[in-house]
Order: C-alpha cells, then sequence, then structure tokens
C-alpha cells in the first residue's frame, strides 16, 4: 500500500530518468567495517557524485516538473542547495538559496560555484526558510522549493531503496533522518519490495526533533545543537512525520561524540571523508542493539566542514 503522497510508480521512473551522475552509486560489504560494528553492513556511498550527497537525486527529479522560466528559491543547510544549484545549471533555470549564519563555508562556496545566488540569513534553518519563503512570494516568477514536502524530492531519493536491493536481503536498513524526504523515500520502496525488512531512522541526539514527533505523533520542536548540519532541524515538516509515521519502524538517536567515531571509522575503514549525518547511520549500529545478520546504511554526504575534517585526523 502506497500511503500518504509518494508513488512507487514515480520511484520507478525516478530510477529511469534521473541524471546518471546520481544513479547507481557504489554499494558493497567491507570486512573490516562489518568487524568494527559486529554486523554485516552493506553501505551504500552517496559521496561520489557533483554535489557529493544523495541529494542530487531528488532535486534532480523534482526539477523535471518545474517551469524552467521560474527562479527557483529554497532554504538549505547547504547540501540541498548544492543540489537545487546544480540541477538548475542543467536546465537554465535560476536558483537563489538561504542558508543561516552559521553554514559550513565549503558548501557555501560549492553553491555559488553551482551558480546559484546565497543569501546569508537567520540563526539557524528555520530563520533561513522562512526568508526563503518570504522571497518567492515577493515577486511572480519565483517558486519556493521544501525539501521534505515536495513528494518528488522523497521519491528521488527513493530510488537509493531500488538500488540497494540489487545487493541481495536485507535484514534491517539504517538510515539517517534530518527532514525525512530519504527514508520516507527509500522505505516506501523496501514497504513493497522487501516486506521483512525493518527500517530504523536515525536522528542527532542534538537535535531530536523527528524522533520526538515521530514518537508523538504531532510535529515538536527542538532547538538544535549537534555538530551534524544537515540533521540539524528544529520543527520538522507535518506532512513529512506523517509520512514516517506510515513507514517507519523505529527512531533512535546518536551523539554526537557517536558521531565523530563513526566519521574515524568510515575514514580508517573505507578510506571516505564523511560529514556527520553522512556517518549517522554507521554510528547508531554501532551504538544500538540493531537486529538482524545483513543491515544496510546510506552514506548521505561528504561535504565536511573543514574544522571536523582536522579532527579525523586526531587520533
Amino acid at each position: 500500500m502506497e500511503p500518504i503522497d509518494l508513488s512507487l510508480a514515480r520511484i520507478e521512473e525516478a530510477a529511469r530518468v534521473i541524471d546518471p551522475v546520481f544513479r547507481n552509486s557504489p554499494q558493497f560489504e567491507e570486512e573490516e567495517l562489518s568487524a568494527a560494528l559486529r554486523h554485516r553492513v552493506l553501505v551504500k556511498v552517496e559521496t561520489a557524485n557533483p554535489v557529493r550527497s544523495f541529494k542530487g537525486r531528488g532535486a534532480d527529479f523534482n526539477a523535471r516538473f518545474l517551469d524552467p522560466k521560474q527562479q527557483v528559491v529554497c532554504a538549505s543547510a547547504g547540501n540541498f542547495g548544492q543540489a537545487v544549484a546544480y540541477a538548475g545549471r542543467s536546465r537554465g533555470m535560476a536558483v537563489t538559496v538561504f542558508v543561516p549564519v552559521d553554514v559550513n563555508p565549503m558548501k557555501l562556496a560549492r553553491m555559488r560555484a553551482f551558480g546559484a545566488t546565497v543569501q546569508v540569513v537567520g540563526a539557524d534553518g528555520d530563520e533561513a526558510k522562512l526568508a526563503a519563503r518570504r522571497h518567492a512570494e515577493a515577486a511572480p516568477g519565483r517558486v519556493f522549493i521544501e525539501d521534505g514536502e515536495v513528494p518528488a524530492i522523497s521519491e528521488g531519493a527513493g530510488t537509493i531503496g531500488k538500488e540497494l536491493l540489487e545487493a541481495g536481503e536485507i535484514d534491517t536498513a539504517v538510515i539517517p533522518v534530518g527532514d525525512g524526504a530519504l527514508i520516507a523515500g527509500i522505505a516506501l520502496w523496501l514497504r513493497a519490495h522487501s516486506k521483512a525488512t525493518r527500517i530504523i531512522g536515525v536522528c542527532a541526539g542534538g537535535a531530536p526533533a523527528m524522533a520526538e514527533s515521530w514518537k508523538a505523533g504531532r510535529v515538536t520542536s527542538v532547538r538544535p545543537d549537534t555538530i551534524a548540519d544537515g540533521l540539524a532541524i528544529r520543527t520538522p515538516i507535518a506532512r513529512s512525520v506523517e509520512r514516517l509515521r506510515a513507514l517507519v519502524d523505529e527512531m533512535v538517536v546518536v551523539d554526537d561524540a557517536a558521531l565523530l567515531r563513526a566519521m574515524k571509522t568510515a575514514a580508517r575503514t573505507l578510506g571516505l571523508m564523511l560529514e556527520p549525518a553522512g556517518a549517522a547511520g554507521l554510528a547508531a549500529i554501532s551504538a544500538h542493539k540493531i537486529p538482524g545478520e545483513r543491515l544496510a546504511t546510506v552514506l548521505t554526504g561528504g561535504n565536511i566542514h573543514p574544522d571536523l575534517a582536522a579532527k579525523l585526523c586526531e587520533p
């Protein structure tokens, strides 16, 4: 059954039409990593593409439904903004991204490199989102795109679930959760095609709004305090909470120390430099008793803050 407003058919369509640079990302089991986590772990590497994160899938698919004459406006901690800028550039669309003042400077530079106009506004993502929405409403020809709200973004991300099952059976999928677009799309596909697979979402302990909203059955706000900017959600989107309530079996949280340890584990065993959100699934597998013999997780992003990159080299 297809809950809420997401479509299996559109995930199948996305798997055919999304820019090939985002599709069929590497996925494999690595022996040293599996030994360190005490599970067989299938990792899917979403950092080996032009925007260095999974966000390119949903942004590209959604852009196919937009009028190329419109100016696209969004808010982002950085990865979604890069993805929208990249998709917009490929279609000749103007893109304006609103980001908070503490934006990762690497992400800021890359958004601009992809041709976006970037406005640095607000103390956090919610304030940047409010400014973006007002900007879009201030003039005709502008369209506001909200990550986690638009179905096509989740459906584009859902192609990851389709690809994961090509590697065989999965007992449990452990998926990082920010705005919920990623896990909703993946979970929809797994629910239809791998009914025995358990689906667990991972939030940052310093930003547990989505986990708390999922448990409460209503939107709950928090004040984020975490190194994982990609998971630092203050107020979840109500529609996204509804999707996760219909699709996700369990939600767990991991603290910043666990995220940093997981980043170091990925660097040591996989040779990959992940941002904190990108390592959240690994952190959860290490910190929690995750059921199943063969687990899968998505390494969602590699746009690491320069200050954190230096910490990876510390013993």
